[in-house]
């Protein structure tokens, strides 16, 4: 009798105790399908980011001038301890110092405030509103420095106009005073509409109960913009800053290149810029990746310091 009863929970244990490293082995194929999904964007970044990356890390000990039948000359930390003695290292530095602190008006304040205006704005008109200042973004470098030239020209639109009213305005490109805020302008109007695009999605993001309640308890339009609205839009505000110190210099770039070449005097020049003439220009793969080097660092390090402090500037309501 207890055979009997036994033997079919003896069978079924075994046959359970079998069907299990099947199930398993059946299921482990399945669990390398999320993997083969970012197969190809891992690939891609493999190739055309870590790869370069790479590279321009160990040329950064030799001296080359870019020429396949040239030998490369290991030099050490040589180009490292030039780079950081160049006069032109410095004034780019500043400059993207200064193209950073002026981008931060264009891609923070300017949007926010022109996203507030919008939001009086009424049905289809606001989309209307709204893409006529994105346009400015989609619009090619190379059409907006020869639309820019023609209106910073000594007899350019700007030049005519000011001449009314008695102001002479010579070409500012050529000018080492005006050259580099020039360089702003044009800049700064094509990224406002990607710092508004950015900000209105934030704003849409925000619930409008928020704002109602305080209505009824009295709260103004002030009052609730800075104490609920902008709270609730700092993650939105430190995206916006953390891309406008990441990407200045690569945004000003074509613009200098097209423009001014960096001058007058160096007055316009970046980091970018200053990477793309020493290798480019002076045929200097060696200093060109070593200042290539230090400048990943450097970023890599704001980078790093945003994300630690992201949870700290940012307010989320949940």
């Amino acid at each position: 009798m207890f055979v009997a009863v036994t033997a079919p929970a003896a069978t079924a244990a075994a046959a359970g105790t079998e069907a299990a490293p099947r199930a398993r082995r059946g299921l482990r194929p399945r669990t390398l399908v999320p993997y083969l999904y970012v197969l190809p964007g891992v690939a891609f970044l493999l190739v055309w980011t870590y790869s370069p990356l790479v590279q321009t890390f160990l040329l950064s000990f030799f001296e080359w001038n870019l020429l396949p039948t040239s030998p490369k000359t290991f030099v050490g930390v040589k180009n490292y301890v030039d780079v950081v003695q160049l006069p032109e290292l410095h004034t780019a530095i500043l400059n993207t110092v200064v193209y950073i602190g002026a981008f931060l008006v264009f891609s923070l304040v300017l949007p926010i405030l022109v996203a507030l205006m919008s939001r009086q704005v009424q049905g289809r008109a606001r989309t209307f509103y709204q893409a006529l200042i994105f346009v400015p973004f989609l619009i090619t470098p190379v059409a907006t420095s020869a639309v820019w030239r023609w209106l910073f020209a000594d007899q350019g639109a700007f030049s005519v106009v000011l001449a009314q009213f008695g102001v002479h305005l010579s070409n500012v490109f050529r000018d080492p005073a005006f050259a580099i805020w020039a360089v702003i302008v044009i800049v700064g109007w094509q990224m406002l509409g990607f710092g508004v695009l950015v900000v209105a999605a934030g704003f849409a993001g925000i619930s409008p109960e928020y704002g109602q309640a305080a209505a009824l308890d009295g709260a103004g339009f002030g009052r609730i913009l800075r104490t609920i609205t902008m709270p609730l839009l700092s993650p939105t505000i430190v995206f916006l800053a953390l891309m406008t110190i990441l990407l200045s210099a690569q945004w000003t770039y074509p613009i200098i290149d097209l423009l001014t070449q960096g001058g007058p005097t160096n007055a316009t020049t970046n980091i970018y810029y200053l990477l793309y003439q020493f290798g480019f220009q002076n045929f200097d793969a060696g200093t060109s990746s070593a200042a290539g080097v230090i400048f990943f660092l450097g970023f890599g390090v704001i980078a790093l310091l945003f994300l630690e402090l992201q949870d700290r500037l940012s307010f989320y309501d949940n």
